[in-house]
């Protein structure tokens, strides 16, 4: 079992597997709660302790099944909770706000789906475009002081949007889209992150499975996976072939591809955990391999001729 790590400066101790739980409001069954509140066990009881959730989440229902599994099974004081708010409905559209007056409610909507007193760490989801990102931050922190949230994340910010939202040096973590195949965030985030004492939390880790090895030149494509960038002709041909050194150094190690590539953001100065979902008890157990692979100077330096940082 991996040692646990600091997130950040935040005095928060975390597994640095955490769990994607994005995926377990969407199962359409009434089985629902039950599917959900298994995988939350299991993760409870292999020592992961980061549970990254949101509102948008199945509207509230992936909180909702985390807060009951954790307070049926006694869990909650060895959780670390994150969520996210910034959507609404708004004449039937969905909209960001980020308000001060809307992330109070958000915050206390949330803390009730979650069945706890306070949130451990509570991202704005999306920017909005009319509030001033510190205006935004500072009810953060109003909250923060109050005792209803412990550090203060913001996600899916633009670097003009994350310095004005840091001016006053509240934010603890930024989530953002981030995998071997899309590294810009490594040329000006990281940096920033860095001198500023702020984790990193990467979502999109595998490139809707690209990076976990799921595909080959033979694979049949959607039509819907043929939309993304990263799935088409040419550019597909030569992402499958990138992939196989990961399969070369997952073999070395005796693991999957997956194991390999959440292993490598663990080794960046400003990656503390790594989140992937999981669709059952089996998922949530394979994931946590990735911390028992160590990595060498040579898997590493391979990983990064490979998959270079894109001017």
């Amino acid at each position: 079992m991996a040692n646990k790590v600091e997130l950040g400066n935040t005095g928060i101790s975390i597994h640095p597997v955490g769990l994607g739980a994005n995926k377990i409001g969407y199962e359409n069954e009434e089985t629902n709660t039950e599917y959900g509140g298994k995988i939350i066990t299991q993760a409870m009881n292999q020592g992961l302790n980061f549970i990254d959730t949101a509102f948008m989440y199945g509207h509230g229902l992936s909180e909702e099944i985390i807060g009951k599994t954790l307070k049926e099974n006694g869990f909650r004081n060895d959780a670390v909770l994150a969520t996210k708010g910034s959507h609404r409905y708004e004449g039937g559209q969905m909209v960001h706000d980020n308000t001060p007056s809307f992330l109070y409610k958000a915050m206390d909507d949330s803390l009730k789906r979650l069945q706890t007193d306070v949130i451990d760490l509570f991202y704005i989801h999306f920017p909005d475009d009319d509030t001033p990102k510190y205006e935004a931050v500072g009810a953060l922190q109003r909250m923060r002081e109050a005792g209803k949230i412990r550090a203060i994340g913001v996600s899916n910010f633009s670097m003009d949007q994350l310095k004005e939202a840091n001016q006053d040096g509240y934010l603890d973590v930024v989530q953002g889209n981030y995998n071997l195949l899309e590294r810009s965030a490594e040329k000006d985030l990281f940096p920033y992150l860095l001198e500023n004492g702020i984790s990193f939390v990467p979502y999109f880790p595998f490139a809707s499975g690209l990076l976990a090895g799921k595909y080959t030149k033979d694979t049949i494509l959607s039509d819907r996976q043929k939309k993304r960038p990263q799935f088409q002709d040419e550019t597909y041909l030569r992402n499958v072939e990138k992939v196989e050194y990961l399969h070369k150094i997952a073999d070395k190690h005796g693991v999957a591809p997956a194991h390999v590539v959440l292993a490598y953001y663990l080794t960046l100065d400003p990656v503390d955990a790594v989140i992937p979902g999981a669709r059952n008890r089996e998922q949530v157990t394979d994931n946590l391999k990735a911390v028992e692979v160590n990595l060498t100077a040579d898997d590493i330096q391979l990983i990064e001729n490979v998959f270079p940082v894109q001017a």
